[in-house]
């Protein structure tokens, strides 16, 4: 995949457009003149920038399913571009659309033609869609797949999304897709898959490839080389809590979400802001947790913008909850804005920039920050609690022993819950312990953030894991 120089006819130029914070991948593809655009995400500048870049005229879009883990650009791109937009038929939108069912084949250009293969599982009416090179019009060469949700990196989409009710039937037809993709297309055709890069609409994790075919994934798929029974009794095994906020990501993309408008949000002075915290509502600091543990206002909530910060936003925010942001500058506030309204959260009570002083004139508040050494030494000395804040099965593999594990997405509902006492709160990395952080110092618990790396440094310093396995 490159983007220079312009192509020949049998060899499409394909563009990944990567969003890291939601773990998720749109693709642009042209010839050197026309463009279509595969689930591309709300923020449409993105697309519109690398089409005039490229100088390609953007003519189809194309939905590989109606998503859950962010609200779509599809609508908007095609309006704003006069494309044709390509959703599934059997799909229940609220908009004008282009259907498209199994087996249909839509002529982009003519050396680019898209061919839609149905592959349930990740919903019922997921498609994919198989680019092929036109070079030779009696045997077309398939040169990729865009599978979506239906065939990730080491992985598959999860089946659960659509609620339980209908897990069972979604988790076989997820292995019958993945095996007819398999079948159907040659080794040598680019998997290119929506999620798999640290969404949570993959169950488990996915691999750290960046690239793969479907050579690649017939030899270390799982899907692809276990037998139905035993994929499907892993798959459900690994199935954890995904974020809250997916809820409310099919409504929307079947309505048919606008263009956003991300025009800066009203600032937010010293007096606003206190009014916002003293009413309970969220003010989110952007800063990185270094910033914030050394001081912040009191009763604001750190979410990084340097982590997978809608998300946690998404996750832990009652839906509506007015959300006021402190960022560095305003450019830092306008990519928070931006990361939150493909997710749907489209306004913004307020935002200040600069730091701390700037934002109140009460005592700012802080707490410190610690690595695992610190820790084992600290608890030769005084009883402290240990508050593992990372997921269910990353708990269950190896834990600090006599930890209380609280899971990130469920610490708001369970502060009465963390035992009293002085409170170290640990995750895999820092970027979670200092969200878990904010909030119990926001209760007016006294709390350290360990900022410091589970897998390579809890052990060592001569803290005592065990497993619950």
């Amino acid at each position: 995949m490159t983007n220079s120089p312009a192509p020949a006819a049998s060899e499409p130029v394909i563009i990944p457009i990567d969003t890291p914070s939601l773990g998720d991948r749109s693709y642009l593809v042209h010839d050197g003149d026309v463009a279509f655009v595969v689930d591309p995400q709300r923020d449409i500048d993105r697309v519109l920038a690398i089409a005039d870049e490229e100088d390609v005229r953007i003519t189809h879009v194309f939905e590989t399913h109606i998503h859950n883990d962010y609200v779509t650009g599809g609508l908007a791109l095609a309006q704003h571009t006069g494309a044709s937009y390509h959703v599934n038929a059997a799909d229940d939108v609220g908009f004008e659309r282009t259907p498209v069912r199994d087996g249909d084949v839509v002529e982009v250009s003519p050396t680019l033609r898209v061919r839609a293969i149905a592959t349930p599982g990740h919903t019922f009416t997921h498609l994919s869609y198989a680019l092929e090179s036109t070079e030779s019009a009696d045997d077309p060469e398939v040169v990729a797949v865009f599978t979506g949700g239906a065939l990730l990196y080491g992985t598959t989409g999860r089946p659960d999304l659509l609620g339980q009710e209908h897990t069972h039937d979604l988790v076989h037809h997820q292995y019958g897709s993945a095996r007819h993709l398999a079948a159907e297309l040659p080794d040598q055709a680019a998997v290119l898959p929506t999620h798999g890069f640290g969404s949570f609409c993959s169950p488990g994790s996915s691999c750290s490839a960046t690239s793969s075919t479907i050579g690649d994934q017939k030899r270390s798929n799982p899907v692809l080389t276990r037998a139905e029974e035993d994929w499907v009794q892993q798959t459900l095994a690994d199935l954890e809590a995904y974020p809250a906020y997916y809820v409310h990501m099919a409504p929307a993309n079947s309505a048919g979400p606008a263009e956003p408008d991300l025009s800066a949000p009203r600032t937010a002075d010293r007096d606003a802001i206190a009014a916002s915290v003293g009413a309970g509502e969220w003010v989110v600091d952007l800063r990185t947790r270094t910033a914030f543990a050394a001081g912040h206002v009191t009763g604001t909530l750190n979410i990084g913008l340097d982590g997978q910060f809608a998300t946690y936003v998404g996750w832990l925010i009652p839906w509506g909850t007015p959300l006021t942001l402190l960022g560095d500058s305003a450019e830092q506030v306008a990519d928070a804005q931006r990361e939150l309204v493909r997710i749907g959260i489209d306004h913004l009570e307020g935002a200040a920039t600069g730091s701390p002083p700037d934002w109140t004139a009460t005592p700012l508040g802080s707490f410190e920050r610690a690595a695992f050494a610190d820790l084992a030494q600290v608890r030769h000395h005084r009883h402290v609690v240990v508050l593992d804040v990372r997921r269910e099965s990353e708990h269950t593999d190896a834990h600090i022993e006599g930890a209380v594990n609280i899971p990130i997405h469920q610490i708001l509902t369970s502060v009465d819950e963390v035992p009293a006492g002085e409170v170290w709160v640990h995750c895999a990395g820092g970027y979670r312990a200092s969200i878990a952080a904010s909030v119990l110092a926001a209760h007016g618990r006294h709390v350290v953030a360990i900022d410091d790396d589970f897998a390579q440094h809890a052990g060592s310093a001569g803290l005592p894991l065990t497993s619950a396995a």
